[in-house]
């Protein structure tokens, strides 16, 4: 080798490392559309979310961030494309409490494992539900519900949105939690089960607050407890679950971005922290709290280890109520 080429190389070698390292992906990232795959249909709260921060992306970061709906499948369809695309942070998916449902029920795992096959990158929002009984049930608190459950095993009715979903499990685990036994009945949509709780053909359910809100401030139903950590700002007057009586229930939904693992960390840094600056603006926020959500502003750590301890949460439920989807 001459004296000039080893020269080029010595001038080179720096600057090719430099092109494949983190910083250099990062720099770059993105030089073309990113797709956001929402594994539910349109129009819903999650993909509204989805499509608002979208379009902030797609203004701070110059390139378009397009929402590809793809539902189906106990959201299979959408997820196992998205954990199968290449980690190159040209593709990201919308990961709720719902897949850690699916999780703990070992649904869809010979096609993907949520927290093997994806890597979390940024949190949206997060929100919680109410226990709301029809007027005519003799409970206007959480302990006389439980009483009241405890005297007459098994004779209240309780709707939820199907076996498995969000508002089937909390009610599995108000009654691991208090010992008592009440009666499901699962419907295809929550809508469908309000419908009968407001008809009195149900006596209880645990419905989403956006949902629900109208109805009890009506006196149409009885709110007995919200199921955040903290009271809901649309129900101030509600206490939590935990407050009335139940210490340590708390159960609440989050949306959050993940990505095929393996993808970049500074890519995955990056997105987090233009996430993190859009869902903290005082417009989005505004938005977030029309649908009674509050933001979600998380390292991609902490989202991670909130989506494994509700996959360890609902396992054990689950477990324990032998629950199977139909």
């Amino acid at each position: 080798m001459t004296l000039y080429r080893r020269l080029l190389i010595a001038m080179f070698a720096p600057f090719v490392l430099w092109c494949f390292s983190p910083d250099a992906q990062a720099d770059t990232w993105p030089s073309r559309p990113v797709r956001i795959i929402v594994p539910f249909g349109s129009g819903g709260t999650a993909d509204i979310f989805t499509r608002l921060v979208a379009q902030q992306l797609q203004t701070s970061l110059g390139q378009p961030f397009i929402v590809d709906n793809r539902p189906g499948g106990n959201f299979a369809i959408g997820t196992e494309a998205a954990a199968k695309s290449p980690a190159d942070g040209y593709t990201l998916v919308l990961v709720t409490s719902s897949h850690t449902l699916i999780e703990a029920l070992g649904v869809n795992r010979q096609k993907y494992q949520l927290m093997r096959d994806l890597t979390p990158v940024a949190g949206l929002s997060t929100a919680q539900s109410v226990l709301v009984v029809h007027p005519s049930v003799p409970a206007n608190s959480v302990k006389e519900l439980v009483a009241l459950a405890k005297a007459q095993p098994g004779s209240l009715n309780y709707g939820s949105s199907g076996n498995g979903s969000i508002l089937h499990l909390q009610a599995e685990l108000l009654q691991s939690m208090t010992g008592i036994q009440m009666t499901h009945v699962p419907y295809k949509v929550g809508t469908a089960a309000r419908v009968d709780l407001l008809a009195g053909r149900l006596q209880l359910m645990f419905d989403t607050l956006d949902g629900a809100t109208p109805y009890i401030r009506s006196g149409k139903l009885r709110a007995l407890g919200t199921t955040g950590k903290v009271r809901s700002m649309s129900l101030p007057d509600v206490p939590t679950i935990a407050e009335a009586g139940v210490p340590n229930f708390e159960v609440q939904v989050l949306l959050g971005l993940m990505a095929p693992t393996g993808t970049p960390k500074a890519v995955v840094d990056k997105l987090n922290a233009e996430v993190n600056k859009i869902i903290q603006r005082p417009d989005v926020k505004d938005t977030w709290a029309k649908s009674d959500s509050q933001v979600l502003v998380v390292t991609p750590d902490e989202l991670g280890k909130a989506f494994s301890s509700e996959v360890e949460k609902w396992t054990t439920v689950v477990k324990a109520s032998n629950i199977k989807l139909d």
